[in-house]
């Protein structure tokens, strides 16, 4: 549940990141700003193609997480760096949000972080949140315990003898 949250708080962010960046860049071309110098045209296409890119990467996050959501599995190594990514991003953008925007939208960007943050912990290497034990099914024994011998690991002491 959490996953599908995110990927839609990802969504949105996605077109709201974009919006801002196409509005920076519109306002700077028509004002002809310039900054040391800097071509007004480049700044301009600059700030649209970051937009573009930043809400690609927002939208194929937000994407990945709902994926994860629905099928109830683990992402995949690439898609967990991904999201590995956009969790340090947020966390980054945050921190320099609090001074430059304020409370608020650092409690927002903590909020996307902790439902990413969860995310990848819930779905660890083993593949899907673990569930409470009652809620789990009986295995393919119908309830019978399954044994296996297990080895130990190199280095590992052995089985400690009785006690007489």
């Amino acid at each position: 549940m959490a996953a599908v949250a995110a990927g839609v708080v990802l969504f949105a962010e996605a077109f709201g990141v974009f919006m801002l960046l196409m509005t920076v860049g519109i306002v700077v071309e028509n004002q002809s700003m310039s900054l040391d110098g800097l071509d007004p045209a480049m700044m301009s296409g600059g700030a649209l193609g970051f937009g573009i890119f930043s809400a690609v990467f927002l939208a194929g996050c937000g994407l990945v997480l709902l994926l994860v959501g629905v099928r109830d599995r683990a992402p995949a190594r690439f898609a967990r760096i991904l999201l590995v990514v956009v969790a340090v991003v947020h966390g980054v953008l945050g921190a320099l949000t609090v001074g430059l925007v304020g409370w608020e939208a650092f409690a927002v960007l903590m909020v996307v972080l902790a439902l990413i943050v969860f995310t990848l912990v819930a779905y660890g290497p083993g593949g899907r949140p673990q569930k409470p034990e009652a809620q789990q099914g009986a295995g393919p024994e119908q309830g019978e315990e399954r044994t296996q011998k297990q080895e130990p690991f190199p280095g590992e002491p052995g089985p400690r003898p009785a006690a007489s």
